[in-house]
């Protein structure tokens, strides 16, 4: 059964940069699409990011786009979200998820209910 971890959060002060990665076991990533959420308190989850199986196609919220890539690595098991320009509203746990996809190239999308793998999420807080 596939299991994710995130890694790679933490304070950073605005306009900082902060790399996550989100590390699966137990499955070959590369048969699954992989989606980045967020959840501030008081909040709902938000989509971030989502790519691909072959990380062909992604797809970001308009709030994070030209500041965020994700981007994955099959042969590691491995997903990334690059977060550069960040600002205190990108402030949330950061959580990684995982559904299976029969299409290798099929356009991605940020909803949560499609995604039934999920991690314990990593903390991003971005202050002076």
């Amino acid at each position: 059964q596939l299991q994710l971890v995130e890694s790679g959060g933490g304070l950073v002060q605005p306009g900082g940069s902060l790399r996550l990665s989100c590390a699966a076991s137990g499955f070959p990533l590369g048969y699954y699409v992989i989606g980045w959420f967020r959840q501030a308190p008081g909040k709902e989850r938000e989509g971030v990011s989502c790519i691909s199986r072959s990380g062909s196609s992604t797809n970001y919220a308009n709030s994070v786009k030209g500041r965020f890539t994700i981007s994955r690595d099959n042969a590691k098991n491995t997903v990334y979200l690059q977060m550069n320009s960040l600002k205190p509203e990108d402030t949330a746990v950061y959580y990684c998820a995982a559904h299976l996809a029969t299409s290798v190239q099929a356009m991605c999308v940020m909803t949560g209910v499609l995604y039934d793998v999920w991690g314990q999420g990593t903390q991003v807080t971005v202050s002076s």
